[in-house]
């Protein structure tokens, strides 16, 4: 299960990985500096579900459902879903 935390700590790689600042990325966001804050520090005790899919968008990124319980997948499925990535990179 993905937890709060674990969604902060991967937002704030993200935005590291840009080159923004908690502002910057708070600014395209539409999200206060603080909310920002909070959530990739593990402060944030529960956070609605737009402010997450705003931050997520401004970076580019989404949510991923899964049903839980299937299990790690297999290494042919990691090799199946990396090839349908690849067929979705437009940059090509």
């Amino acid at each position: 299960m993905v937890t709060l935390s674990f969604l902060g700590t991967e937002i704030a790689a993200a935005r590291n990985k840009r080159g923004w600042s908690q502002t910057d990325l708070a600014k395209r966001a539409s999200v206060s500096r603080a909310t920002l804050d909070a959530l990739e520090n593990g402060r944030a005790g529960e956070l609605g579900f737009s402010k997450i899919t705003k931050i997520l968008a401004a970076l580019s990124m989404e949510l991923k459902l899964q049903e839980s319980g299937s299990g790690r997948p297999t290494l042919d499925q990691l090799m199946q879903e990396d090839t349908d990535d690849q067929g979705l990179d437009r940059r090509r």
